[in-house]
């Protein structure tokens, strides 16, 4: 069988015009010699009735802490009604469609409420479906635990179910649905000469997502990267091409430029810890610990003779500071900062691209707080109000319009 994962996203089956749009790529898919799978997402964004976000502040209307799990409970709801909505519409344009929750369709995780790990995916019954000449309708961003509990597999999950599914089923290509055309080299909203990109590797895609960049979810791109499946960024009401994401050994058409996008993280906070310079390395473990034992995620992460700099998000940064003064450490936070990366598959082993880089954001007079590079990316901790400026930079410099 030549199987299709489609998923679409919450613009997508939001309305009754959206929802006709989705059938007409479901037929285009039949009519093209394909099996489908559809994969929805909840119907909308904030504010939305049945979205996502919407269902939580109900709950918490009636209790601010109310139990991850019986968030879970009022979460699974959103895509139930989707999934529902989306098979009636398929059903009424004559095509025959069942739909299946995220357990029905065999995604087993752990007990982790509101940020499930998927243990394995059993595509027994969505096969039993597709044997039958149905098309499942699965619930996106759905798990269930060996015990029958509902569980959810954190933000960005139904991208994630998409790639598994696909993985499980043996997929040819797995097409994720929304509204924009494709990847673009930075957010148009910065930048107005972005661009779409035609084809990008796994690795570029996985970390412009890490980095910032809404267009994916980094583990539905892991996932898809094991199995070698491509994935299409598509626009579920254009035909345009989207962007196709593929392994680069595999693909001769992905360009050896060494840059392919630009992305920014704001919210960011940094913090600077001084210690005596013979102590460095010692006292920067424990401040490390520290962290990880309060819950704490930190990034950028330099350790120099006499401090130690990491960054971390806006909204944790009091609680370090606090923590890191109460055991005697001298601490300072720089808030309001945001990180900006160049991301590129050409980046490794290049010289001059951090020196293209730093003249870049010298041109517009971007002071550079910090750096940290990989073999895909270069990033740089820059203020929140110089971050247009900076993102608009260093796309000009390293020509991806």
């Amino acid at each position: 069988m030549r199987i299709i994962v489609q998923k679409f996203g919450g613009t997508s089956v939001a309305s009754p015009e959206a929802r006709n749009c989705v059938i007409e790529k479901v037929k285009q898919a039949i009519k093209n010699g394909f099996i489908p799978v559809v994969v929805v997402s909840a119907m909308g964004r904030k504010g939305d009735n049945y979205a996502t976000d919407t269902l939580i502040c109900l709950a918490r209307q009636a209790c601010r802490n109310i139990a991850p799990r019986e968030l879970d409970h009022i979460m699974y709801c959103g895509e139930i009604i989707s999934a529902v909505v989306m098979t009636g519409f398929l059903q009424n344009a004559g095509i025959e469609a069942m739909m299946m929750t995220g357990g029905q369709a065999g995604v087993i995780t752990d007990n982790n409420f509101m940020s499930a790990r998927v243990i394995k995916v059993d595509p027994v019954k969505i096969n039993r479906q597709l044997e039958r000449g149905k098309v499942p309708v699965v619930c996106g961003f759905q798990g269930m635990t060996v015990d029958g509990e509902f569980t959810t597999l954190g933000r960005g999950g139904s991208d994630t179910t998409a790639s598994l599914i696909g993985a499980a089923l043996d997929a040819e290509i797995v097409e994720i649905y929304t509204d924009v055309e494709g990847i673009m080299t930075a957010d148009p909203r910065i930048v107005e000469n972005a661009k779409i990109l035609d084809v990008i590797s796994y690795s570029e895609v996985a970390q412009l997502a890490y980095q910032g960049a809404k267009v994916i979810h980094p583990r539905a791109v892991e996932i898809a990267a094991q199995k070698n499946i491509p994935l299409v960024i598509k626009s579920t009401f254009s035909d345009a091409p989207g962007t196709r994401i593929v392994d680069k050994g595999n693909e001769k058409s992905i360009s050896d430029r060494v840059a392919m996008g630009v992305t920014h993280l704001a919210n960011i906070a940094q913090i600077k810890v001084k210690v005596e310079p013979a102590r460095t390395h010692k006292e920067s473990s424990v401040i490390f610990r520290t962290l990880a034992d309060e819950s704490i995620s930190i990034d950028l992460i330099n350790v120099h003779p006499g401090h130690v700099m990491f960054t971390l998000a806006e909204d944790m940064a009091d609680k370090a500071l606090t923590k890191l003064q109460s055991l005697g450490y001298n601490a300072e936070v720089n808030h309001d900062c945001a990180k900006v990366s160049v991301v590129g598959g050409g980046i490794c082993g290049v010289p001059g691209v951090m020196a293209s880089l730093t003249e870049a954001l010298s041109t517009y007079n971007i002071p550079i707080m910090q750096t940290v590079d990989s073999h895909t990316t270069i990033s740089v901790l820059v203020k929140l109000s110089d971050v247009e400026d900076a993102v608009k930079a260093l796309h000009q410099k390293f020509l991806l319009a």
